[in-house]
This record gives C-alpha cells, sequence and structure tokens, in this order.
C-alpha cells in the first residue's frame, strides 16, 4: 500500500520498558553447566536479555513504556484518540489489554482501544493499522503500544528458546503526517498454513490444559517443553523468513521505486543473529545499513522493532530526513515492511 504525503502515518516518539531482571549468558551457564553457550552465542547473538516477575506483566511493562512517552511528549496524552496494544501475553482471556490500559491513563471515553494478537511482526502490522485509522479520519493520534512476555511461555529447560527471547513493551506514538514525514509504502503478508512452526499447543479451547499438557519432555536437542510452552522450529522458520522476506522487501522497495541504496537504515525484527545475517547477505544490505542491539536486550518479540528504532535514534543513527525501512516476521507465519521518512 503506497501511502501519499500529507496522510502518512508519522511516528512522533517512542519509549521503551525493559523488565529489572537482567538474566546473562554467565547465569545461564551457571545454572545449566551442560550448555554450551558459546555455541547459543553464536546462533542467537544474545548476551543478556530481560525477564519479568512471576508477578509482573505485560500490561504492567506497557504502563511504565506510556508513563516514560508522555513524560517525554506530554502535549501526546491530550491528542491521543485510539489505542492499539499488540500482545500474546494478555493479562486476562477478556477484557483486553487495551481497555486496561485505557483506565490506567484515564484517556476519555470517546478513545478508540483495541487489542491485536501478533507477535513479532506486530509493530508493522500496527503501524497498518494506524495507518488506517488515520486516513479514515477515525484517529488523529495513535497510541501503538507493542508489549509481550515469552518467557511466561518458556520451559526453563528448553535452551534454544531461553537463551533468546526477552520481555519487554514499548509505546509509540503514531500521528498524521502534514509534510513528506511518516509511513511511504507498507506491506503485510500471511501464511496461516504454517502456523504449526511456532506455537504455544495447550491453554486454548483447542487444547484445553490438563495435568498432561504441563508434562515436559526432552526433544532430539535436549530441550524440555510441555505442550505450555513455546514449541519452535528454528531450522523451518529461518528456512520460511529466507523465502519469504527478501522477495517482500525486494517488491516494496521496486514498488517505491527505490532499491537499498536509497535507504538510509535497516531494521529487522531483531530475531536472531542466524537470521539477521542471512537476510544482510541475501538482500546485500552494508553494516553500516543495518542495526541491531540483539546482544544486550535479546528477542523482545512485539516489542523489538521500536526498541530497536528508539536505540538508533538515540545513537545518532536515524538524521531527519533519513528513510527508514524496518521489517518484522514471526508467529503467523506472518511478516511485514515498511519503508518510513523520519
Amino acid at each position: 500500500m503506497s501511502v501519499a504525503a500529507g496522510t502518512r502515518a508519522d511516528i512522533k516518539g517512542t519509549a521503551y520498558v525493559l523488565p529489572d531482571r537482567a538474566v546473562t549468558n554467565e547465569m545461564l551457564t551457571a545454572e545449566n553447566p551442560q550448555w554450551d553457550m558459546t555455541r547459543v552465542m553464536a546462533r542467537t547473538g544474545v548476551a543478556t536479555r530481560y525477564v519479568t516477575r512471576v508477578d509482573e506483566t505485560a500490561f504492567d511493562l506497557a504502563c511504565n513504556a506510556c508513563d516514560l512517552l508522555f513524560a517525554e511528549h506530554p502535549e501526546a496524552r491530550e491528542r491521543i484518540d485510539a489505542i492499539l496494544f499488540c500482545t500474546q501475553s494478555e493479562d486476562y482471556v477478556m477484557p483486553p489489554n487495551s481497555s486496561l490500559l485505557h483506565g490506567y491513563l484515564g484517556f476519555p471515553e470517546e478513545v478508540f482501544a483495541i487489542d491485536f494478537n501478533l507477535a513479532c511482526s506486530g509493530f508493522v502490522y500496527g503501524l497498518a493499522i494506524a495507518q488506517s485509522l488515520l486516513a479514515s479520519n477515525i484517529a488523529t493520534n495513535v497510541l501503538l503500544v507493542t508489549a509481550d512476555t515469552y518467557s511466561k511461555y518458556i520451559n526453563p529447560g528448553d535452551r534454544a528458546a531461553r537463551s533468546l527471547f526477552g520481555d519487554g513493551a514499548a509505546a509509540t506514538w503514531v500521528a498524521a503526517s502534514d509534510s513528506d514525514r511518516g509511513l511511504i509504502d507498507i506491506q503485510c503478508s500471511t501464511s496461516g498454513k504454517n502456523h504449526r512452526m511456532f506455537i504455544v499447543p495447550a491453554g486454548g479451547y483447542r487444547t484445553p490444559r490438563t495435568p498432561e499438557t504441563a508434562i515436559a519432555r526432552a526433544d532430539d536437542s535436549g530441550n524440555l517443553r510441555s505442550l505450555e510452552n513455546i514449541h519452535m522450529d528454528g531450522a523451518g522458520i529461518l528456512s520460511f523468513v529466507n523465502a519469504r522476506v527478501p522477495r517482500q522487501v525486494r517488491a516494496i522497495l521496486a514498488r517505491s521505486q527505490m532499491t537499498i541504496d536509497d535507504i538510509d537504515l535497516v531494521i529487522f525484527h531483531q530475531a536472531s543473529q542466524m537470521a539477521l545475517e542471512s537476510l544482510n547477505l541475501r538482500l546485500r544490505i552494508p553494516n553500516e545499513k543495518s542495526f541491531t542491539n540483539l546482544r544486550e536486550v535479546g528477542n523482545t518479540v512485539s516489542a523489538s522493532i521500536p526498541i530497536a528504532l528508539r536505540d538508533a535514534t538515540d545513537q545518532g543513527r536515524v538524521r531527519p530526513g533519513d528513510r527508514i525501512l524496518l521489517c518484522g516476521f514471526g508467529v503467523g507465519m506472518s511478516w511485514a515492511t515498511a519503508i518510513l521518512q523520519a
């Protein structure tokens, strides 16, 4: 979807929070001496990830992120007329986290609030939804919240998942641009037939929890998982991403009459070191155009792109007028790419 100047969704500000508890590779090694964390580090690229307390939720992190956002942009609080809350770690079956956040922030009843259930592609999908709300005049200023606590779905004995994922939340203020700033083009894609590549098999009404679904069993690599934990086909997902994502990126660039040379910075979902290196190689993205903070925070699911975007901005990697390519991919399977002008 190409977007005309003057109606583009523009990211006015982003803030994020991570839980207080850092889990380093050294801590994982001390707890699990049999784990080869040197090899794990080479594959994941993660040295530290942050994990919530038992009583700390995605909603709690989201509230803190919103507080930071509005402390930095106090004018935004009175302008927000829509909340989009992306999470796969809801506090309740019902009501949605967006309603909880609406109450926490004390917003007027006229403020639109809705959850959507996506993971690592969620931020870019959220930009597409925000663009639609703005273009249709349903909203003028959107609060896009992306928050996940995947640690609660991970068995402590699952080296593959535990070494990779961290918890986090980001709050992003999105408004219609009155200039060339903002969203230039966006594409969202889905392959539902591949949904079992990344799944928590039990816990919903298709397979309710029972004493049996809580029993953990080891896979061929020794990773412990129950049916209530994340099951991830790592090799299959990497192959899927390598096949779909470069194709989508090339297509959206061509549609916008651009090449990678016209892009100033690329921020992929911080999936893993292997995934990032593979995508950069296939798309011939120079190191100086690619940003990663995977080592410091891990894979924070729906929050990974806005966290990386904020870090890149703070490090001076985003300048006014720069063209930024954002791309997320994961559960669904789903993937999405956006080009925006800073």
